[in-house]
Order: structure tokens, then sequence, then C-alpha cells
């Protein structure tokens, strides 16, 4: 069997070589550039939990070491009245984005800065802090303001038991771990200056040609493009990415600073400081490694050109507003300018080829991260083509990807457009409703903190893999179709083990809700009640799958059982040991019936066995 092709060499393309490999797929990676990337501190991303953690899985790297988990998130008003913004773990939450979308993709995502730099370095006065002296509200350690700045809050630290705050990393640190990890996988071939220029498809695989020294031809099973907002491989296909150009736009700039609030993000509601133009915008900070900082200011609607000039004064009038008096000595590292397109492409499969991230779609207003999105389409699409390597190509299964994470990415691209008038319009009636502000804030820290409809991560509750509804289908507090909630399970071996980290393997998860079994060694419960029972029921599954064993769940009673997909979304919950239900759910995950599997299934046979010969 021919490995995959994958056009692009960014993390999006990187993250899912790995997550093949993972599952024993060959991959080769085209790279246009020359193998390494360019150091842009100013050019960062931001990664949720479920993300952050896929990396760290993938890499075999604590990124918290190379990036920047924040305390907390603050928010600030014009007069500067100010409180914290904590999250928790259950935080959730007419458009052209909808079925049959008119709209599709076109520039970097989120956390992407691409003008040229400039260089200053300033010694200002002293730093005198923020007054905290005003009445703390909310419970929350640090707060400072007073009920007009409340904007959310649950009284938890973010970080802390309650749910971790989002990564925050340079996106050059994120693609030198994926590189790393990648030079040491043996399934994994990275084809540096390699540029596609032509796709030849055919019913048993496929063909691309790149343009390097020697004209290279490379034959594949399966290629995905992940090249990015001005996808090669899209426009062979002739696939339309319409949308919306221009949505926001933001001059941004990382510096080493001290700020008063360290290891917490800051977002300011237009600050009271006009001395850089008619609106100063909206400035947000996040804290980096080492004392450094990104600042993004949101730029007024029209195609000014912005200065080095333009961008170190509003430095300068940002830092000494929020330090409360001269400017605080600061070095700036990188400097540029980040326009945000809100696009989604038509299709995202035509025949053996895919697309996924800024290939496939653009979004980054309000907070909205694009590479999250970008690294969910790798985790969707890797255990289904890794299943197709395998087994042979099963079309239901593989265009649910496109059901799935289209459906998933128009949704947020919807709520964002139905939030943009809001958030951005201003005066009108709003002006003067109470707590108006109060709710654009909540709407903003949804976003930049992975919450509700702009943050939370999307949930496949209308796909088409999902099984039919039974009798003995139980609730729990995570809906069919949701990520899992990351418990401590027990392993076949005996080892206690977050259940994240036996994602991404190719197998589907069983999960039997079992208290008390925590305190006993599994040799004395492995074998008593309802576990063997269980154990042959998962044996006798139409998929590998791995039987593992939780004190608890939330929303889960005694003796519920989980089906999980590899990519950590819950199939169904069942009441108790129900080996016919357990295995029509898991043959509908895998997209149907096994006997219409069966002939791909032996046609693959067949082709791997004249290969061997």
């Amino acid at each position: 069997m021919d490995p995959v092709i994958i056009v692009g060499a960014g993390p999006v393309g990187l993250a899912l070589a790995l997550a093949l490999a993972r599952q024993e797929v060959p991959s080769v990676v085209l790279d246009e550039g020359p193998g390494n990337d360019e150091q842009r501190p100013a050019r960062t991303v931001v990664l949720r939990e479920d993300t952050a953690a896929l990396m760290e899985r993938l890499t075999g790297l604590p990124l918290d070491e190379a990036g920047f988990r924040w305390a907390g998130w603050r928010s600030m008003r014009r007069k500067q009245v100010m409180s914290e913004i904590t999250f928790d773990a259950d935080g959730s939450g007419g458009s052209a984005y909808g079925s049959g979308a008119a709209y599709g993709s076109g520039g970097a995502g989120y956390g992407s800065a691409g003008s040229a730099g400039v260089s200053d370095r300033s010694t200002g006065g002293s730093r005198r802090p923020v007054d905290d002296s005003r009445e703390a509200v909310g419970g929350s350690k640090g707060s400072v303001g007073d009920s007009r700045g409340l904007v959310g809050g649950s009284g938890h630290p973010a970080g802390g038991a309650e749910g971790p705050a989002p990564l925050h990393i340079a996106q050059h640190v994120l693609t030198g771990a994926l590189r790393a990890a990648i030079a040491t996988e043996r399934l994994v071939k990275v084809a540096v200056g390699s540029r596609l220029d032509a796709i030849e498809q055919e019913p048993s695989g496929l063909t691309a040609h790149t343009r390097d020294p020697k004209g290279t031809w490379w034959r594949g099973s399966y290629l995905v493009g992940c090249d990015g907002p001005r996808s090669t491989v899209r426009k062979l296909l002739d696939i339309r990415f319409p949308g919306r150009t221009a949505v926001e736009r933001h001059a941004v700039a990382a510096l080493h600073a001290e700020l008063p609030w360290p290891g917490e993000a800051l977002l300011h509601r237009a600050p009271p400081w006009r001395t850089s133009g008619p609106s100063a915008g909206e400035v947000t900070a996040r804290p980096l490694p080492d004392g450094a900082w990104r600042l993004d200011w949101l730029l007024p609607p029209g195609k000014d050109l912005v200065t080095p000039e333009l961008l170190v004064t509003r430095v300068r009038e940002t830092l000494a507003g929020w330090s409360g008096g001269p400017t605080p000595p600061y070095e700036l590292l990188d400097t540029g300018v980040h326009t945000v397109h809100h696009r989604l492409a038509r299709r995202w499969r035509a025949g053996r080829v895919f697309l996924a991230g800024d290939a496939a779609h653009l979004l980054g207003a309000l907070g909205t991260q694009g590479l999250d999105e970008g690294l969910r389409d790798a985790d969707n699409l890797a255990w289904k083509l890794a299943l197709a390597w395998h087994h042979g190509p099963h079309e239901p299964l593989l265009d649910s990807y496109q059901a799935e994470r289209r459906a998933v990415v128009a949704a947020r691209l919807r709520a964002a457009d139905q939030a943009l008038p809001v958030v951005r319009g201003g005066g009108g009636l709003r002006a003067y409703v109470p707590g108006s502000a109060r709710g654009h804030d909540a709407l903003l820290t949804d976003g930049h903190l992975g919450r509700g409809a702009l943050g939370t991560p999307g949930t496949y509750t209308d796909s088409p893999l999902a099984p039919p509804r039974t009798d003995s289908a139980t609730p729990v507090d995570t809906a069919p179709g949701a990520p899992v909630v990351d418990v401590r399970v027990t392993a076949e071996d005996g080892s206690f083990v977050r259940l994240r980290d036996r994602l991404g393997r190719g197998a589907l998860l069983v999960v039997l809700i079992a208290p008390g079994t925590g305190v006993w060694e599994r040799k004395h419960w492995v074998s008593a009640g309802i576990m063997p029972r269980l154990a042959a029921a998962v044996t006798a599954l139409p998929h590998p799958a791995e039987l593992l064993v939780a004190e608890g769940y939330p929303g889960a009673a005694a003796h519920t059982v989980l089906l999980v997909r590899p990519d950590g979304h819950l199939v169904t919950a069942l009441s108790g040991v129900r080996p016919a239900d357990l295995y029509e759910a898991a043959e509908a995950t895998l997209g149907g019936p096994a006997e219409s599997r069966s002939e791909a299934e032996t046609e693959t046979r067949t082709e791997r066995a004249a290969t061997r010969g």
C-alpha cells in the first residue's frame, strides 16, 4: 500500500503525519520550503486544552516548557475598571456558512503576523502598578474593580484544579517540536523544496508531481492538502473558497516588558489614550515565556499603512497607560500586521484527496483560533485514513470527515458573524442597555478562553457515524459526539493513565465506570462481576478496542459503559453491559456494517499480496 501524501509542512501537516505514524501508516510530507521555519516571536498560536494535549501526545514533549499557560484573564474598560476573568473545566457554552454554504477562506489564522519587523529598545521611567485598593469582586485572588468591570469568572483560578489555561506558544517553536519528533519517525519522509504542480487520481491510488531539481512523481494512496490559505491542492481540484476578506485587522508586537499582571492575559476595551489615531481600538496582551508578551491592537476598518513609527507609539502609550505612569522599560522583539479572513471551502474531499487546516477554512475574529480547528481536522482525519489504509476504503467513513468537520467550522463562523456586529458595532440602543458591555466582554473572553459558541470544541451531534438510539443509552454530562472529559483510568496492564493518553492509536476505547476499583489492584477485580462479560464483548467488536476502567465520570452512574472514538469524541453511553448494542454502536462508528466493507477490504488485500509478490 502506498503512503499518504501530505502537502504542506506547517503545524497541521506535520501533526497529521505524526498522527498517521502512531497508527502505523507511512506518509510523505511535501515541504515547499527548506525544512526549517523563520523565527518570528510575533507569530504565535493559542492552543486550548484538547489541542495542547494532542500536540504533547504527538511530540512527546511538555510544551509548557516552551510555551506559557496564563494564570487568568483580565478585562479592562475605558476607565480602567478591571476584573479578573477565570474559567472552569465545564465552561461551554443569518450567515453564509450553513449547509451548501456560499462562504469559504483566505489568510493567516489568528496568531500570525506578517509584515516586516521594526526594532526599538526603550528605557522609560519606573513602573507604577494599577491601583489595587478598590473592592475585590468575584472572590478571585487578585481581582480588582467594581461590578461594572465584572464580565464573568467562576471564582476558580485558571490553570488550577478546575481546568487548565490556554497554552500560548510561538509558532516556530511548535513546528520545531513537531519536526524534531518526525526526525526520529521511521514512517514519515519529509521532502524539502518540493512544490506541488499536478495531481492525477485513479481507482487504486494517485500520483502527485512536484517541481524540484528532478521533477519528481510521487505515488500515494491518499493526498491531504495542508498547504494554507493559497492552497495549490484546492486550486488543482477547482474547489471554490468563498467568504469574507479582512474581517478584522490587528497590529501585533512581541516584546520584553514587566506588566502589572505577570502570567495573566489582558483584554482592554476602548482604552482612554487617543494619541496614536482617531480610534486606538481594543488591546490584548498574552504572556510568553521569559518575560515576553504578545500585544495586539484592533485596527479601524480600512487599509491604512501601519508604519513602524505608529506601532512604536502604540507600544509606548499602551505600556504607559497600563503602568499608570511613564513608559516602563521594554525591548521590542518583532512586529507585524495580522488580517483576519473568514472563508470556508465548498468541498473538503474530492476522491482520494482531502483538505485540512487553512486550506479548508479560515477564521479568527473575536478570539476564535484557526490553528485549533486545523489540528482537530488532522485528529479527525488521521484515524479514518488509517482504518481505510489498513482495511480498505469505506466511503461513508471517509465522507464523514467533511460532514463532521465542515459543519463544526461553519457553526463557528456563523457564531462569529452573528457576534461581530454586536461587539464591534457600538452606539445605538445597545449603549444604553444595562449589562450590554458586560455581555460583549463575555463573548470575547469566551472566544479567547475556548468557551461558548466561539470557543468550545465542536460536537459531532449530527454525524453520519452516530449510532441509532437504543433503550440502553443513558445520559452523561458529555453529549454524544462531544469530546470526552480527561479522567484517570486503569489500563489493561493495571497502570493508571489519563484517558487522553490512550487516544490517537486507531483503537476504539471502551470505558467502564466502576467506583472503588481505584483502591484495588486490577488483578482483584478484573475477573469479578461484569468484567468478564464486558471483556468478551470488547473482544468481539468489529474493530480493535481497548478496555479501560474509571472510578467515575461526570454524570455517569456506576456500571455505565462509554464507547469513545480514537479522536476522543463520545459515541454513546450505555447502561450496563449490552454486547449487542455496543457492537451496533461500534459498527456505526466505522461507517456501517462490515458487509459493506468486505468487497473493498478483499480488493485491498489482493493488491497488497500482489505488491509483496
